[in-house]
């Protein structure tokens, strides 16, 4: 064998070697991508317009456009959110004493997130309390099944949503909204605390309409548990390091919330912050 063909037998065995190489990080590439797809769920695409979409539509063009300007169509909005207010105390006014449960709506039961849902549910269940969630998949999911694990109340608060979001398998008393601000009445109204898993926009804005209540004193002796120390971390560095310094909240303002990674811990708080 010439000097020539040895040099391009080893050539090839290199590229061969190379095609290997590459095809193994594609392979770990691809299963990484496979878990990461198993634990959070894209979001759905939108479908359809919302009757809150419809209520905060304030041009007087937009209005008009659809006729609610003529015959006083916009002010008979009020019997319609009274319906809702009536048939939310109706259902939720006699279920005894509650938690509300937040949290991300795409993670998926592959997330061990889940799994701690469940547990911390399951035991609030076992210490006496009813749960109250949005009612949809993902941490909602957990915490309906946490509940009937424990034979307590499952309640889940179903929102129109511009796409189809129906009420999980585990949830025992359903209610429908059309009303953001009708169902986030009934999380607050009827729950002794707030668990407040990982979660996106929505897990925030509860968790921020929570703080400015008990800032504020709405509500009272209303414990705020967050779980996963990790992922609100970074949340909690920025207060510290921003706000805080910034004379926009105080120091004791972080007493008004409980960061955990215990199920165990999560319950105790909520038991020893309740009235005796």
């Amino acid at each position: 064998m010439s000097e020539e063909d040895k040099k391009m037998n080893e050539d090839n065995e290199e590229m061969t070697e190379d095609e290997e190489r590459m095809t193994e990080d594609n392979r770990a590439k691809t299963e990484d991508e496979g878990m990461g797809s198993q634990q959070v769920k894209p979001p759905p695409p939108f479908s359809k317009e919302t009757e809150d979409e419809r209520f905060l539509q304030s041009t007087v063009a937009e209005l008009q456009e659809r006729g609610l300007f003529r015959g006083g169509k916009e002010s008979w909005r009020v019997f319609r959110i009274m319906g809702e207010f009536v048939e939310g105390f109706d259902e939720l006014s006699n279920l005894g004493p509650c938690v509300s449960v937040f949290g991300s709506a795409r993670l998926t039961p592959a997330d061990p997130v889940y799994d701690r849902c469940v547990e911390t549910v399951r035991l609030l269940g076992e210490a006496g309390y009813g749960i109250i969630t949005g009612g949809g998949p993902g941490i909602m999911e957990a915490a309906n099944r946490g509940a009937q694990e424990a034979g307590r109340p499952s309640v889940g608060c179903n929102i129109e949503l511009p796409f189809e979001q129906g009420l999980n398998e585990f949830v025992d008393i359903g209610i429908d909204f059309r009303y953001f601000f009708v169902r986030k009445t009934m999380f607050v109204k009827y729950a002794e605390a707030f668990v407040i898993f990982p979660g996106g926009f929505g897990t925030l804005d509860e968790l921020f309409e929570a703080l400015t209540l008990i800032q504020t004193r709405k509500v009272r002796n209303f414990p705020l548990v967050l779980f996963d120390t990790k992922y609100w971390a970074g949340l909690f560095d920025w207060l510290r390091d921003t706000m805080v310094p910034e004379g926009k909240i105080s120091q004791e303002d972080f007493d008004l919330m409980y960061l955990t990674d215990s199920p165990e811990e999560v319950v105790a708080h909520v038991v020893s912050s309740q009235p005796r």
